[in-house]
């Protein structure tokens, strides 16, 4: 039984075919799940220490009911959120499934992000519900959410009122009558960060998927191949390319690092479990490139390779298609929306660029009169608003912001590009001072907060520095206090107080002292003075 609607082909024959078709009763959980046969291989899991499993449809089915009746027993209702600080498990994909089942809406956070980024979104979201583990529970405040279930990860221990997640599993049944959601009711909660302010949510609704056909016309995706998709579980880049390739039935390895990425055993286990489409982004490919005869050590099974989050350097993608005998491919997009652009397997690349417009997508370069630019000239890239199933509900609590966004002709992403004559999209920069740092969008406004709260810290400034593996990295301009001494201990000192206060991958990997920062009349920081200093001086010494 196949699951896809289109073939591949020329650029103009996969747009002239294209219609969105979204239906008027729609529910992620049954489309990606439910729909398949019960022994049908969903997931091979293995982690770093080595242990294995194998789960079927029928086994996701089974778990994702019982936690949509144990949400149902612990009183969570249709639009509630059930937010979820959790390694990437098999539960944990049950937990998400069952979610959308219950009709409860899913906010998915990262282990990575620090104690006060955990806070501000179960407070903003008013959260009804969590799930966390034993590693994990001692990060959550008191009182902040009514019901906690907690798995026993051997590590740590629940605290007076926690629920036990593995006791409440086991008691409930596995059958559940899946909520009647309507294509536009909400499903999925993400934060993503910006200029001024603690991160925005955003919510979409169900029908949010249904627009990810990048897993037809980019990677091409087919019916039992396996995929691996090496993005965390809380952002947009990471849950989409789990649930996206299941439509399709596709079989998804997780791997659950210890740590940090490592490439060489990233390469090995796509070796191991043979591979053949992948999701990943660029820093993770230009990490792979430290790895000595990278293509004779783990010969891989890859048939597509496709790539996002950040631009994507045309010498890493020399370097894996001599390594590996494939090209990688580009798609570009934001939480708010993607994906944009992408290249396709039977459509030219252009090393560097972003591609064309996924079919479907009305996207466009456009002054500040929102007017269209000719080829080579410079501007923001635009998508005409609603014009696709994955146009936002809007932002959490923010209807003015929501309006002000969403409420025109077009969505404006704040990325500047340019056209060349065929169209084909050229990244040229953030037109804001978002941070893109690893696939990793970052406020400066969040770390800038964190950094003053330390004791020496009087002013700070945060802007992206140019980095040969992360792409971008984000660096710290401090204006200490009085009676504080400039000092590689105190640089240290801070960095690790933003890490732990922050989160692991939004803290300032440089700092530098400075007498004072670069301010407008009316007092706010110029950092684009700063991030433009910044990078011709980069630009200076790596020619030097």
């Amino acid at each position: 039984m196949g699951f896809r609607k289109y073939g591949l082909g020329s650029y103009e024959e996969m747009r002239d075919q294209h219609r969105w078709e979204v239906p008027e009763r729609y529910n992620i959980a049954l489309d990606v799940c439910d729909k398949h046969e019960r022994d049908r291989l969903a997931m091979i899991w293995e982690d770093w220490r080595g242990n294995e499993r194998r789960v079927s449809f029928g086994e996701l089915q089974d778990l994702s009911n019982k936690f949509a009746n144990v949400l149902e027993a612990n009183g969570v209702e249709r639009g509630d959120r059930v937010a979820t600080l959790l390694p990437s498990l098999p539960e944990t994909a049950a937990v998400f499934l069952g979610t959308y089942k219950r009709g409860a809406i899913l906010l998915s956070m990262s282990v990575l992000y620090g104690d006060s980024g955990i806070e501000h979104r179960l407070k903003d979201s008013g959260a009804k519900a969590l799930v966390t583990d034993t590693a994990n529970r001692h990060r959550i405040p008191d009182g902040l959410v009514e019901k906690i279930l907690v798995m026993d990860t051997g590590e740590g221990e629940r605290a007076s009122g926690d629920i036990d997640f593995g006791a409440e599993m086991e008691s409930a049944s596995d059958r559940y009558e899946v909520a009647d959601t309507a294509a536009d009711d909400p499903a999925q909660l993400y934060y993503s960060s910006g200029t001024t302010g603690s991160a925005k949510g955003i919510l979409h609704a169900h029908r949010y998927l249904l627009a990810h056909e990048e897993f037809e016309y980019c990677h091409d995706v087919r019916d039992g191949e396996v995929f691996h998709g090496s993005g965390e579980w809380a952002w947009a880049a990471g849950i989409v390319p789990l649930l996206g390739p299941w439509r399709y039935g596709a079989v998804q390895f997780v791997f659950a690092r210890k740590g940090g990425f490592d490439p060489e055993e990233q390469l090995r286990q796509l070796h191991k479990h043979e591979v053949t489409n992948m999701f990943t982004t660029p820093t993770a490919l230009r990490s792979m490139t430290a790895v000595t005869d990278a293509g004779k050590k783990y010969p891989l099974k890859l048939r597509v390779t496709c790539s996002a989050g950040e631009p994507l350097n045309p010498e890493v993608i020399r370097w894996f298609r001599e390594q590996f005998g494939i090209t990688v491919l580009d798609y570009y997009g934001l939480t708010e929306s993607y994906p944009l652009c992408g290249n396709f397997p039977t459509v030219e690349v252009r090393e560097g660029s972003m591609g064309l417009p996924l079919p479907g997508w009305d996207v466009a370069v456009l002054d500040e009169d929102e007017n269209p630019l000719p080829p080579g000239e410079r501007g923001e890239i635009c998508l005409r608003a609603r014009s696709n199933p994955h146009y936002p509900i809007g932002y959490w609590n923010r209807p003015e912001d929501t309006d002000e966004v969403f409420g025109g002709e077009w969505f404006h992403t704040k990325d500047a590009a340019q056209c060349d004559d065929d169209g084909y999209f050229w990244y040229a920069g953030r037109a804001d001072d978002v941070i893109i740092s690893a696939g990793y969008r970052i406020g400066p406004f969040e770390v800038e907060s964190a950094c003053v709260e330390h004791p020496a810290v009087l002013e700070a400034a945060a802007v992206a520095s140019p980095d040969p593996k992360r792409g971008d990295i984000v660096k710290a301009f401090i204006v200490l206090g009085e009676g504080h001494e400039r000092s590689d201990d105190l640089a240290d000192e801070i960095k690790r107080f933003v890490r732990e206060k922050h989160s692991a991958y939004a803290y300032p990997r440089e700092i530098e002292f400075v007498d004072d920062l670069p301010k407008t009349l009316t007092g706010k920081i110029r950092r684009v003075e700063l991030r433009e200093a910044e990078r011709q001086r980069k630009q200076a010494r790596a020619h030097a």
